[in-house]
């Protein structure tokens, strides 16, 4: 048994266009595979009102579907009832046209479908279908470094989406022809996509750059040395001078944010850290250091 496009979608007959696109995206977005995750009903209603918006948008085809040419899947529909004859079936699509008030031309309603064929419905050009949006959170270091996110369309495809280097929140990116199909066979819209860039709990963006604290011994920062940084591309070895002082900052060239031609950099600002156990002979080195008064600046 065939469907009704209408009951489908919830609108009446008499709709507008515009009226059945608002009442697609309201359940588009009620019913998209994102929103109602492993729901198996939702996703066959939501590609149930996803055909029933492609059938009515297109102008030719919801023109046959309702004179009964088509049914909601587009399949043909016999015009004539078997044994009327070709007389027959001509006084009954003439009074069926009279019956619901169509020209009373019957030559002209009855090949009136078949003329306009695959050149849309008369007086209705091809019409660009409306963009779709969407709001996606990015990691962190996927937005530093670049990366790839797998996201479901409308229409219930996966695709993966390229994720550039350097994006920032507010920012959108554009889907060329991933948004609603078009009416009379006209071009189909886009998706754009607002980012939204997730925090970091180390790392902190200052335009192509990045700066994060770095936790070091009060030995390493007395003699210096070697000591192992987690950047946004993995861990790297950094060299202390000797006589750091907290505060101080190091840059590690080129492990910023990975934009082309030429990357950001890392600004680790240096945080002395003392023991957390008493440490006697620590506090015997401070008082008897004859430059703990005098080699602070202030």
């Amino acid at each position: 048994m065939s469907w009704d496009p209408y009951a489908a979608l919830g609108v009446p007959r008499a709709s507008s266009a515009e009226e059945i696109r608002k009442a697609y995206r309201k359940l588009a977005k009620e019913l998209h595979p994102d929103v109602r995750p492993n729901d198996n009903a939702s996703a066959e209603r939501f590609k149930r009102v996803t055909a029933a918006f492609n059938l009515l948008t297109d102008e030719a085809q919801r023109n046959r579907y309702d004179r009964g040419e088509i049914d909601a899947d587009g399949n043909e529909r016999p015009q004539f009832q078997p044994g009327a004859g070709f007389g027959g079936g001509f006084a009954g699509a003439a009074a069926g046209a009279r019956a619901r008030g169509q020209r009373g031309d019957v030559f002209e309603d009855l090949f009136d479908g078949l003329f306009s064929r695959g050149g849309g419905a008369r007086g209705f050009g091809q019409q660009r279908g409306e963009d779709v949006r969407y709001r996606m959170e990015v990691d962190f270091l996927d937005a530093v470094n670049g990366g790839k996110r797998r996201v479901t369309m409308s229409d219930g495809r996966t695709l993966d989406l390229a994720i550039p280097a350097g994006l920032t929140s507010g920012q959108t990116l554009r889907l060329k022809g991933q948004g609603l199909p078009g009416a009379g066979n006209g071009p189909t819209g886009d998706a754009l996509v607002e980012i939204k860039v997730g925090e970091h709990p180390v790392f902190r963006r200052d335009g192509d750059d990045i700066r994060m604290d770095l936790r070091i011994s009060l030995a390493e920062a007395v003699e210096g040395g070697k000591v192992p940084v987690s950047t946004p591309s993995g861990m790297v070895t950094m060299s202390v001078p000797p006589g750091a002082s907290s505060g101080d900052l190091l840059k590690l060239r080129g492990k910023g944010v990975q934009t082309r031609p030429t990357p950001g950099d890392l600004l680790v600002r240096l945080m002395i850290v003392l023991p957390r156990k008493d440490d006697p002979e620590l506090r015997e080195f401070i008082r008897n250091w004859s430059g703990r008064k005098t080699d602070v600046q202030r």
